[in-house]
């Protein structure tokens, strides 16, 4: 097992923090990994630091702090959600550092795209809602609706507002796509609208991708954490 241990290093989804990956650090420790799951500025436990100029560049040089401090090497880099956006962003620059990309039912943009660009149906509603708001942040969209309660409960009381700049930043690749083997886990519990579609067609239909489907909803690691450390294992 420890030839072959890695160090996943999450890029979270919006409106989260790397508190809520709690149920995934015993499995992850159980299959002889780590997960290192920081926060973003101005989410989880970072909330204070919050502030209009937050953007999606703010978050990538986050976890490329993240990589240089705790001198991470060999990195599995772990994009859920709107961390997809952070994740390519992060192993544009950090290449030499990361070895393996997997984005679990996440944007993938491509250099120059934001997540509005990605998102076209969501953009007008969250600019809307942020600017009746606090006026720079959108509220949390509700969780899947197979969420526990209690899990609801938990979640509810800890995710915050999210900086609009975030979901407005085009991605600039310094590098051109990502050269790293990469892999799409696509959640197949899918709500209307199905944003995540388009990627999982991308990485079956592009060469230098794997492609997986989870039985779950958008967020495995609070409703199917054992299926997803499954999968995740078998993407090594």
């Amino acid at each position: 097992m420890a030839a072959r241990a890695k160090t996943f290093l999450l890029c979270h989804g919006a409106w989260s923090g790397g508190w809520a990956w709690k149920k995934m650090h015993p499995l992850m420790a159980q299959a002889g990994h780590r997960l290192v799951a920081p926060t973003y500025t101005g989410l989880g436990e970072r909330a204070h630091l919050a502030n209009p100029a937050i953007d999606l560049e703010t978050h990538i040089q986050d976890i490329l702090n993240v990589i240089a401090f705790e001198d991470l090497n060999d990195i599995v880099l772990l994009g859920h959600s709107y961390g997809g956006m952070v994740a390519t962003g992060v192993a544009d620059r950090a290449r030499e550092r990361v070895t393996q990309l997997i984005y679990l039912d996440a944007f993938v943009p491509r250099h120059g795209q934001s997540l509005f660009d990605l998102n076209e149906a969501g953009r007008e509603p969250m600019r809307k809602a942020a600017s009746s708001g606090d006026g720079y942040r959108i509220p949390p969209n509700p969780p899947p609706p197979d969420t526990p309660q209690a899990d609801l409960d938990w979640l509810n009381a800890r995710r915050v507002a999210m900086p609009v700049k975030c979901f407005e930043t085009s991605l600039r690749l310094e590098h051109g796509e990502p050269a790293m083997p990469r892999s799409y886990i696509y959640c197949t519990r899918i709500p209307p609208g199905d944003v995540f579609g388009q990627f999982a067609q991308r990485a079956k239909n592009e060469d230098g991708w794997r492609y997986f489907e989870l039985d779950a909803s958008h967020a495995p690691n609070v409703t199917a954490p054992e299926a997803l450390m499954a999968v995740l294992d078998g993407a090594m």
